[in-house]
Parts: C-alpha cells; structure tokens; sequence
C-alpha cells in the first residue's frame, strides 16, 4: 500500500517540477524604506490601506513607525491588530470586515509570518467572498486577484514576504493549514533592517532559525532548480555568518540586514521547491497546541535529518561547507553529521530547547495524520513516510 501511495505521490511532484519553468513564480519587488513604500502607493493611486499586524508591535511603537509616513502623506491607514501567534479564520474574516469598512484598496501585513499570513488569508476571502477558507486549502484554489499585498517582515525568519503560501488555522478544530496559490505572492517586501533591532533574542534565534530550516528544505528536496539550490546555498552561507551576531547584539545593521536578506532567499528558494517533513511535523504542533512555528521548526529540524538518513549525506556535505563547518575533503557523512551537529549546537547556544513541551501522547496518531496529509503528496522531500513512520518524530521531540 505504501508503494502505491508513494509512487503516486512521485508522480504529482514529477508534474509540478516539469511545470516550473512555466509557472507564474514571481519575486516581490523590494523596498527598502518607508519612503519607498509612500512613493509606491501614491504612484498607484492608492489612497486607503489596511495594515494587518499584531498587539505587540502596536505597543511598540514598530507599527506607527511604518503607517506615521503614510498618513502624513495622506494616505488612510486602519490598523487591525489582533493577529495571534497562529493566524485563525477569525481573524482573516475580522480583517476582511475592517478593510471594507475603511474602502481600503490594499493590505499591508506587518509583523513576523503571521500577520503577513493574516494578511494573505485576508486578501484571498476579499477576492473569493463567497468561498470559505476552509475551501481554499491546498493548491491554487484562490485564483483570483488579491488587494495589492505589501508584506513588512519584522523578523528575520518567516520567508513569508515572498511566498505563494498562507498558513491559516482553524480556530474550532485546531487544523493549521497551507493555502498556496500563486495572487498570494505579495507585490511588494519592505526589507529595513531597523524594523528588526528591537527583536527579542529568544525570536531573532527561533525566526533565524527558521529560515535555515527553508533553506535546508528547499535544497535537500527533490525539485529543485539551478536557481533555488544558489538562494539556498546563500541562505544558510548568511544565516551561519550572522545569526550568532544578530543574537547577541541585536542593535548590529549589518547582521540584521544579512538575516533579512537571508530569510529573503531562502522564502524565494522554498516557494518554488518547497519544504518537507519539518514544516509538515511544526504546522500540526502549531494548530494543536499554539508552538510557535519558528521554535517548532527549530527543535525539529536535526531529528528529521537524521531521520532521513544517508540519502541526504551528500547534499548536507555541500550545505555544510557553505556553512563553513566541513570541508571538501571531509566524506559525505563526516559533513554531514557536522552540520547537523551545529545545528544542534546553534539551537544550545541561543537558548532554543532540544524538546517540547506539552505534546500529548494520546494526539500523536492524529497529529501525524495532518502532517501526512499536508506533506504528501505535495511536498518533494527527500525519503517518503506515512502517518506511521511520522509518529516516531513526535515520540522524540516530546519532552
């Protein structure tokens, strides 16, 4: 049975992967400051925004910071700030209210990966109002044209500013789920490293390591091009030359626009070649239990490749000497093991558990089941498992 299931999964990802060259994959268009960002909505004629963000980032001041510029150039602003860690149905549909309330003509999704994903789940019920959410789950099931979706990360993780995916949860039954379709793009990412100094060290770690997470994803994947497997390389090059630095002196510029930059690269790499079992494992942690996903990401990332054995060893030896931790004349194995290990010593050394708390036994059969279904077949990864093969993962990263 499982072979069946496989080879069918094989052949759905062989179909995507021929269909690259000639799919609408696009790059945001990059901003660097607040200027850019006035400038481009006056040039289109755009008078009324919703920014979509969170409490947190409003009490900080991060939020009138981007929108003051824009309302001095008369441009409305409404800000909805009640985003949660993991963006609901709810929420999206709050947002959607304000937005026609206020005659907005486009969203700004301001914050880490939720409120941007907030901001494209938003976007996708304005443009099918009279589809549900829920409906919208899987591959290109929007496919219509979004608001205009400006995305303003602050953090240096997510990659959500240059994806086709939002991750959206349903509030009633905790099933955290991606939609992925290609209007969710944004057409624009402010990348200004000052929205990101004031980032608490426990996130600057959990959302770099994140990114490390796409970029290891998209490379050791079975569909990737010439192009993602560069964005990656230069991904995990930037993150294991910067991460320890934005870590331990947040107000560095230059580490952090090296993370941004980072977390840019790997989100364009992963949007065409996709992720796998990590994100698959962390999304149903998420759902059920509110795990932030950068930390959820984080502790699992080294039990997967381990788990996914020596067909992965000569693609981490080639990610482990761009993050200069082998060498070329280190075996496949040796290299690989070393770059596994550092990413375990990263986790140790910016504080990130090697275990989670409160995953329950008793969820684990159904926990895996959502992550089968995500992962499979959509997800090119490396070594095909089932739901069953996917329990051990949760079974070792419980505390």
């Amino acid at each position: 049975m499982k072979s069946l299931y496989e080879m069918g999964s094989r052949v759905y990802q062989t179909v995507f992967r021929a269909a690259i060259p000639v799919m609408p994959y696009r790059q945001p268009e990059r901003l660097y400051n607040e200027d850019d960002l006035v400038d481009t909505l006056k040039r289109k004629g755009i008078t009324s925004v919703l920014c979509i963000t969170d409490e947190g980032l409003v009490k900080a001041g991060i939020t009138e910071k981007v929108i003051a510029p824009l309302k001095e150039a008369g441009i409305k602003v409404a800000v909805y700030d009640k985003t949660v860690a993991n963006p609901t149905i709810r929420n999206c549909r709050e947002a959607r209210i304000m937005y026609y309330d206020n005659s907005a003509q486009a969203i700004i999704g301001l914050g880490g990966g939720s409120a941007m994903d907030c901001a494209k789940g938003t976007g996708a019920i304005i443009a099918r109002e009279h589809k549900d959410l829920r409906d919208m789950r899987g591959v290109l099931k929007v496919l219509m044209p979004t608001p205009l979706l400006i995305a303003v990360p602050t953090t240096a993780g997510t990659g959500s500013e240059t994806t086709l995916a939002a991750v959206i949860t349903d509030e009633k039954t905790h099933y955290k789920y991606a939609i992925n379709d290609f209007c969710l793009i944004p057409s624009y990412a402010l990348l200004d490293a000052m929205l990101t100094v004031s980032l608490p060290k426990s996130l600057t770690a959990t959302t770099g390591m994140d990114a490390l997470t796409h970029a290891v994803e998209a490379y050791i994947g079975r569909s990737t091009t010439k192009k993602t497997r560069s964005q990656s390389l230069q991904a995990v090059r930037l993150i294991y030359e910067n991460i320890k630095e934005a870590y331990e002196h947040g107000d560095d510029l230059k580490a952090r626009e090296n993370m941004l930059n980072a977390a840019y690269l790997a989100g364009c790499a992963f949007t065409v070649s996709y992720v796998g079992y990590v994100h698959a494992i962390a999304h149903s942690l998420g759902g059920q239990y509110g795990i932030p996903h950068g930390l959820a990401n984080a502790v699992i990332l080294p039990y997967v490749l381990k788990g996914y054995g020596e067909v992965i060893y000569p693609k981490l030896k080639v990610l482990a000497i761009a993050a200069h931790v082998a060498s070329e004349e280190d075996s496949d194995e040796e290299a690989a093991i070393r770059f596994i290990e550092s990413i375990e010593k990263l986790n140790a050394d910016m504080g990130i558990p090697d275990k989670l708390k409160g995953i329950k036994e008793e969820d684990i059969p159904m926990l895996a089941r959502r992550a089968a279904k995500e992962a499979n077949p959509l997800y090119p990864v490396p070594v095909f498992m089932t739901a069953d093969e996917l329990e051990r993962f949760y079974f070792e990263i419980k505390e």
